[in-house]
């Protein structure tokens, strides 16, 4: 079943009278529960993708399909709580608050959504960190964890709201390959396990390696859209 759907999307930038095509009528489909890598060299619009995905961002032309509704000409407000309450977000830098602990940091979104109560919003952080390991570090504030632990807690602050689509930007670009690879492991294991859909933008082979589907862009159009196994 398809969650979201791009049809016809352009996307231009406008300097001045010049024009700039991130992205020239791209279409295609993902499904529920799918791993997806979007790659492509720098500039080729696989950010631009990931941010009209997100809601950050809006098409210049086309139609943007989430989870059966076309959400193109929504209103800023609108598309916040669409970002609120469907999608959870993995950052390259990781942005976690420093001054929280991981528990707090995994908490955080819980608490912007409202109407869950104390307990509950304990249960879901512990149960969500004990799913990437760590439970055991919760009282650490970002400082006092490694770049794969911080990456695990991003993760996990992601995933605590049930959101029906993550997605990451660039999620190994700041981890050596070992932590990379840790982390590659772990939300295949939370795709398999939970079947959120998880879809990248990146230029790392390994990630693109890890995907269940690679889509390929080159100058802002879909060279490639290839599936495995």
């Amino acid at each position: 079943m398809s969650l979201l759907q791009f049809e016809n999307i352009s996307r231009i930038y406008h300097t001045g009278a010049l024009e700039s095509y991130a992205l020239r009528s791209v279409s295609f489909e993902i499904d529920k529960g799918e791993f997806v890598s979007i790659a492509g060299p720098s500039g080729s619009g696989k950010t631009t993708i990931l941010n009209i995905t997100g809601c950050l961002d809006k098409a210049t032309s086309g139609n943007y399909f989430l989870d059966g509704e076309d959400i193109s000409e929504k209103s800023s407000n609108s598309l916040a709580l669409i970002r609120r309450d469907k999608i959870g977000f993995i950052f390259q830098t990781f942005n976690l608050i420093p001054i929280l602990t991981a528990f707090e940091n995994v908490e955080f979104p819980l608490i912007l959504n409202g109407g869950i109560s104390q307990g509950e919003r304990a249960r879901k952080v512990e149960n969500i960190l004990d799913e990437v390991g760590l439970l055991e570090l919760k009282g650490r504030k970002p400082s006092e964890l490694s770049g794969g632990q911080q990456q695990r807690v991003s993760i996990a602050r992601a995933l605590v709201k049930g959101p029906e689509l993550v997605l990451a930007d660039e999620p190994t670009a700041n981890l050596d390959s070992a932590s990379g690879k840790d982390i590659l492991d772990l939300m295949l294991e939370l795709n398999n396990k939970l079947g959120v859909t998880f879809v990248f933008s990146t230029h790392d082979r390994m990630v693109m390696d890890y995907a269940r589907r690679l889509i390929m862009l080159k100058d802002g159009e879909v060279e490639s859209d290839k599936k495995r196994g």
